[in-house]
């Protein structure tokens, strides 16, 4: 449906197929192949077709477009923008990292091309499931045992409805910034509740119209491992067999 959707979309916005190629960079004779359907674009290019538009991907590709740009309900209700993303030299999704010292200017770069393309990437072979995946590094100790420091891979998430109370996930809004937390629905559906693993936190609501990137937890990376859980039974044994240790040796000598 790529063929159909693109010549609709061009035309609500009264580009001539020159202008289009212009602002995705590419040479007028591919725009007219593609509304033809004589050529199919690379990633990189669709990417950019949505960002010129400002739809996802999914949506770009949508049959259904058509429709549902007149009714208006192809916007997310979660305020979700479209991403920015950068791939290797085989037209393979990167995983961004964004580091802690990042996580401010992530907030106005987010959907800014050059902002993503300076952040460090990589790929992990064990992720095999579709979708596009982002890589956070987060502080503090409300999600513990996951340590500070830990970098959290989630996948990106189009649809809060999508998510199951508790799931693990990078939350990325206005006013808080980059959270690591399990989120809950909310019976008004108006907003999340945010918990944390470590019970000294209080959970907390966050407003869905402040949302502006959800990632459901995949994978973490940390160079901490963590310590083995003790039982009182555990502890009070290894006590006693120290204190026999020590009888022996107080005999022996």
């Amino acid at each position: 449906m790529l063929s159909t959707n693109l010549k609709y979309l061009r035309k609500q916005l009264n580009l001539t197929q020159v202008q289009l190629a212009e602002k995705l960079e590419i040479k007028r004779s591919l725009i007219g192949a593609y509304e033809e359907g004589r050529a199919e674009p690379k990633l990189a290019t669709l990417v950019k077709m949505a960002q010129v538009f400002q739809l996802s991907v999914d949506e770009l590709i949508n049959p259904e477009l058509p429709n549902l740009s007149k009714s208006g309900s192809s916007k997310r209700q979660s305020n979700v923008k479209v991403l920015s993303i950068t791939v290797d030299n085989q037209d393979r999704e990167n995983i961004e990292l964004v580091p802690y010292k990042a996580s401010a200017g992530y907030l106005n770069g987010y959907s800014d091309p050059e902002f993503m393309e300076e952040l460090p990437k990589f790929r992990l072979p064990m992720i095999q499931s579709p979708g596009t995946y982002r890589a956070f590094e987060i502080k503090g100790d409300s999600m513990l045992p996951i340590p500070s420091g830990t970098v959290i891979v989630g996948r990106y998430v189009e649809q809060w409805q999508e998510i199951k109370d508790g799931t693990p996930c990078i939350v990325v809004s206005l006013q808080e910034g980059i959270v690591f937390k399990r989120i809950y629905h909310q019976q008004k559906q108006t907003a999340l509740r945010l918990h944390s693993d470590n019970p000294s936190y209080e959970p907390y609501d966050v407003a869905l119209d402040d949302i502006v990137e959800l990632w459901e937890a995949k994978a973490y990376i940390s160079t901490t491992f963590p310590m083995a859980e003790i039982s009182l039974d555990k502890l009070t044994s290894l006590v006693l067999d120290l204190q026999q240790e020590v009888k022996k040796l107080k005999t022996s000598n």
